[in-house]
């Protein structure tokens, strides 16, 4: 399919852009496959520079028109090209970055035309077509960033302390679970065949991995999906004797489920479920329930909504943002975490985490647990495989969950914030910690954008499968890549970092989990402060990052 075929108008004269936090100004609007562009040139006489904006149509949430003089042409006397050309309209795109474009068009076509492009180009299902497979940076190489294998990576450090654990290859070719990674950490002493009939009993095949290994005290993290009881009580000895290795001779663990009792319950019906005593005695199950799925996207939603209620008062404003829920989410993520890591820590304990999936909030809980326990993870470089190793690796379907952020209206299909929602809690602890990570705010904002649009490949598709199946590493560059170069790196430093290593565990109490300002409002209240600030933090430490 050609793009250029979906393009009604593709270049538009006299168009007024107003956008946030800056003053309107008017040029030349062209819809490309991939952007639209507004040029424009100062006024005469104005010691303005010439204006270019470039918005990516995949960054784009929502397009809605309006038009003026409609009633006019519609009516038997509007027949003189005087009055005809007298129509105009405004097309309003809210950007999955949640910033709020406005074009006012002098033409009431043009105005059709421009919003039937942008909606058909932001829509596109077809990967291959998505702009990372066009985008070639000056100065960049194709593979450069994508050379990290951060599994193995951690296998490595992990054979250091132990040996007890082993990298598997059983997924080769991804032949056993579709969406995890080719190579996993399992017990040494459990055979590929065990793990092949163990996998066969997990839904999705999602079977029990090593997530995190606690050097201090030896417990072990695990991930999973929920096992395929069944409503005939269905069990699988493979599956029972591989949580009885990973305990590693230790005499009691928990399995920390993030759904309700009734929920895990009901999942029988269709095939799921949860643990049975009976059949793992050495394992206590603990209900966590945290919101997934349609009512974390409604969240996000009403969220998004009330930051730009600009015109209610102040409790009005509160009561919206706690009707949102969204604080509520962030505050139940945290302590959920926090329970897997004070099992870990304070009890000495393994930890086995799922839900029905086990490649959304388990993923969640489970890397901010890592957070909380291991200094390394708080690192730059660390951060980054967290996240590779934890959401990319392990499966979360990026291009499903965030095809729709927080501007999306009517049924959601599959979206689900599941990954912003790690990002704001990750903000929480640097708020509550701010000398415990290596990184800022401007790193978190960053992959709170190119994960619902980017330029690069990172994000891209729903696994490590259908990756290879597009070829994304070939064909797209890393965001990984970018972010490290010396340029970019020195503007997402946290110039009072410590390292501390200690495990950190973080508040919720009411008074301690704030709105994340700095992603939800950053459109709407100037940051010029927050830069000034900075600016003076890095002077008093004696570096300049700029």
């Amino acid at each position: 399919m050609e793009l250029s075929h979906l393009i009604q108008s593709s270049q538009v004269e006299n168009v007024r852009v107003c956008c946030p936090l800056m003053p309107p100004v008017t040029g030349t609007l062209c819809v490309s496959s991939h952007h639209l562009i507004l040029s424009a040139y100062p006024a005469e006489g104005t010691k303005q520079e010439k204006c270019e904006l470039w918005l990516l149509h995949c960054a784009v949430d929502s397009v809605e028109k309006s038009v003026q003089n409609i009633g006019m042409l519609k009516s038997k006397e509007s027949t003189k090209d005087g009055e005809a050309r007298s129509s105009s309209g405004t097309v309003t795109l809210k950007c999955k970055d949640l910033r709020v474009i406005q074009l006012d068009i002098p033409d009431m076509e043009e105005t059709f035309n421009v919003a039937r492009s942008v909606q058909a180009l932001s829509s596109l299902d077809n990967i291959s077509l998505s702009y990372p497979y066009f985008f070639r940076p000056a100065g960049c190489k194709l593979g450069k960033g994508w050379a990290r294998d951060a599994m193995e990576n951690f296998y490595h450090k992990l054979k250091a302390k132990t040996d007890a654990w082993r990298l598997s290859d059983v997924n080769e070719n991804f032949k056993v679970c579709p969406s995890y990674s080719e190579k996993t950490i399992v017990p040494v002493s459990f055979s590929d065949n065990s793990l092949k009939r163990a996998a066969a009993f997990r839904q999705g095949r999602r079977f029990p991995v090593l997530s995190y290994y606690h050097a201090k005290n030896k417990m072990v993290l695990l991930r999973s999906a929920q096992p395929l009881v069944g409503p005939t009580h269905n069990c699988c000895k493979d599956d029972e004797m591989l949580l009885d290795a990973a305990l590693m001779g230790q005499p009691q663990g928990f399995i920390i489920d993030i759904r309700t009792k009734q929920d895990a319950k009901q999942a029988r019906s269709s095939g799921g479920g949860t643990e049975k005593k009976i059949r793992y005695p050495k394992w206590s199950l603990l209900h966590r329930p945290l919101e997934r799925g349609q009512a974390l996207q409604s969240s996000l939603t009403r969220l998004v909504g009330t930051c730009y209620e600009t015109y209610l008062g102040r409790n009005h404003w509160l009561s919206k943002l706690q009707a949102s829920q969204w604080l509520s989410h962030v505050k139940e993520a945290l302590s959920t975490a926090g329970l897997a890591a004070e099992c870990i820590e304070r009890k000495g304990t393994c930890v086995l985490v799922h839900g029905a999936e086990g490649a959304n909030n388990t993923l969640l809980v489970t890397s901010l647990a890592q957070l909380i326990l291991s200094s390394d993870c708080r690192t730059m470089v660390g951060f980054q495989d967290l996240i590779e190793r934890e959401w990319l690796q392990a499966g979360h379907p990026f291009q499903l969950r965030c095809a729709r952020s927080g501007w999306a209206q009517g049924r959601f299909q599959q979206e689900s914030p599941n990954f912003l929602l790690f990002l704001d809690c990750c903000w929480q602890i640097t708020q509550q910690f701010p000398m415990a990570m290596e990184f800022n705010e401007k790193l978190l904002c960053t992959l709170a954008t190119h994960v619902y649009s980017s330029e690069y490949g990172t994000f891209l598709c729903n696994n490590e499968k259908e990756r290879y199946f597009y070829k994304v590493q070939e064909k797209t560059h890393s965001l990984w890549g970018i972010l490290n170069n010396f340029r970019q790196r020195k503007h997402l430093v946290n110039p009072v970092y410590e390292r501390n290593e200690l495990a950190i565990w973080p508040s919720v109490a009411p008074q301690s989990i704030q709105l994340w300002e700095g992603f939800f409002l950053r459109y709407l209240v100037p940051t010029e402060h927050k830069e000034m600030q900075w600016q003076q933090i890095w002077e008093l430490v004696g570096e300049d990052p700029y």
